[in-house]
């Protein structure tokens, strides 16, 4: 008896069970269809709510590529000509408007929507798969509050349901790591469960070949505590791994044209040569002191006493890996090492139940006060991160950098009427949506930025933001006028006297940003149209 009460003594000052819970209890079927619903019906409002511009490979490396397959025209940039750019990806939403054609469903409002909404659909899983992750490990309070921190988080909000490689990539990678024995903890080792984690790791690997980041770790890990190693490797690791790689060989064959080698080209220009300096460096600390706290924002002190508190070390260990092996890489971006925000959510989901749990024993009295404490404490740590975190979300989603998505969308309606001829795109490369949201074969033309083989050789769009007018004096010269003009607000002022003795004259001006990026202030683009 006396042993039984000690038990439960303990057992009231541990704040969660990290071991038994998600084995009593199991996750139901009906349980997975109803958060199912649940994420759903939040990733489907989120992706309507995003109509701003983040980074270019939403639009050139996923759509306008499957624009191009299914439509016929379309822009490719310079990666497909160098084969480092797998189909695979732009092959999904290839699929996707091949539906919307053939219900003659492909007008400006379903361009710009569907994609986004299909992304929902893959985010959906991946918050799913977050849940059932954090509840095995956990339990299902952690669970509950891991899903709150992976829905409120303004980062996750603002890029999961975008149609990057990198947002498809995480949702691979959480449905992986649940099928890990050692991310589980589980004595028991199913080989069929991590046949599934191998081959959706080969997936993600094939989508992003810098996804072998994160599961070398995983299988390294794995290696070293399984038993039937040889196993693991000859029956398991390897057959999995030539079969997706014969799979995406044959898919870029037939789509190429000639057989390339993805992942070797894409090593080869980001890691031998570092090609991705050319977008730009960062400091080699950039991760830890900025990109990723930026990410995490508030949530960053629960995540912090998550990870303390929980003793999941290896979890830890995965976060610092991808971010210590992405830094040391010039070129980095936030977007890189979004599959590892949602661990850190985990951690904050974590924290935020352990607030919940009284871990006094002394008396039923002292048990209320401290349970009432806890809630107190519990209400302000959610205001503080709904206060925080939503206005952010909703402003980065919302009005930050909007102006590129709605002329590409003013544009599509007018060239939909017939108004437009051709387009000239007076911006930095890729600043924009390309043909996949105009959506009509029209002749356009923006400025080139294919990085040189040689060295500090300025590119197209380089010498237009050095010398707007000159640049565009000499382009006039061989140039047949376009109908349209696009342009900053910032170039603008250089250049309203050239638009005004070449008879344009200024057709619509779209709010862009409230402050500066990475060039000077953009804070509205313009439409110049060439007088009739």
């Amino acid at each position: 008896m006396k042993r039984r009460l000690n038990a439960a003594s303990a057992a009231t000052k541990e704040p969660i069970d990290k071991s038994s819970y998600s084995k009593r209890e199991p996750i139901s079927s009906t349980s997975d269809v109803r958060i199912f619903a649940i994420c759903l019906i939040f990733r489907a409002v989120n992706s309507l709510l995003v109509q701003t511009y983040f980074n270019p490979d939403e639009h050139w490396q996923a759509l306008e590529v499957a624009h191009r397959i299914i439509f016929g025209y379309g822009h490719l940039t310079w990666e497909w000509e160098k084969g480092i750019r797998s189909y695979l990806h732009p092959l999904v939403f290839a699929f996707l408007y091949k539906i919307l054609a053939f219900l003659h469903l492909d007008t400006p409002w379903f361009m710009m929507r569907a994609p986004r909404l299909l992304q929902s659909v893959f985010a959906s899983v991946g918050d799913v798969y977050l849940y059932k992750l954090s509840h095995v490990i956990f339990g299902y309070s952690v669970a509950q509050w891991t899903l709150f921190s992976q829905f409120t988080n303004w980062f996750m909000f603002f890029c999961f349901t975008r149609t990057l490689s990198n947002s498809l990539e995480t949702v691979l990678t959480l449905v992986g790591l649940y099928h890990w024995p050692f991310v589980k903890g589980s004595g028991h080792v199913s080989v069929a469960s991590r046949r599934w984690g191998l081959f959706v790791a080969a997936l993600a690997c094939a989508i992003r070949p810098t996804s072998a980041i994160t599961w070398f770790y995983v299988g390294l890990l794995e290696l070293f505590e399984t038993h039937g190693r040889l196993r693991f490797i000859f029956l398991e690791l390897v057959p999995v791994g030539i079969v997706v790689l014969a799979f995406t060989c044959l898919l870029d064959r037939l789509m190429y044209g000639s057989w390339i080698l993805v992942p070797l080209n894409f090593l080869k220009f980001n890691f031998l040569s570092s090609g991705g300096d050319y977008y730009g460096t960062h400091k080699w600390h950039w991760y830890f002191t900025q990109g990723f706290p930026v990410m995490l924002f508030t949530f960053l002190p629960f995540s912090l006493v998550g990870i303390f508190k929980s003793k999941q070390w290896k979890l830890f260990g995965l976060i610092v890996w991808v971010l210590g092996l992405y830094s040391l890489l010039g070129h980095k971006e936030f977007r890189f090492v979004l599959p590892v925000l949602p661990i850190a959510l985990m951690f904050s989901g974590y924290s935020l139940a352990a607030m919940r749990i009284p871990i006094s024993s002394d008396g039923k009295s002292k048990r209320s006060l401290h349970h009432t404490r806890c809630h107190k404490r519990m209400q302000l740590a959610v205001l503080f991160l709904l206060v925080t975190n939503l206005p952010m979300a909703l402003y980065m989603s919302l009005v930050h950098q909007r102006g590129s998505e709605d002329v590409m969308n003013f544009l599509a309606k007018e060239a939909l009427d017939e108004n437009v001829k051709s387009i000239l795109f007076l911006t930095p490369c890729h600043a924009m949506p390309y043909y996949s949201t105009l959506h009509s074969n029209l002749p356009m033309r923006f400025l080139d930025c294919t990085p040189s083989d040689e060295k500090g050789i300025p590119d197209e769009s380089d010498l237009f933001m050095m010398d707007p007018v000159g640049f565009v004096s000499n382009m006039a010269k061989n140039w047949s006028l376009p109908s349209h003009i696009v342009l900053f607000d910032s170039q603008e002022r250089l250049l309203e006297e050239f638009l005004t003795s070449h008879s344009f004259r200024e057709m619509k001006r779209f709010f862009h940003a409230h402050f500066k990026v990475d060039r000077d202030l953009q804070s509205s683009i313009v439409v110049y149209a060439l007088s009739q």
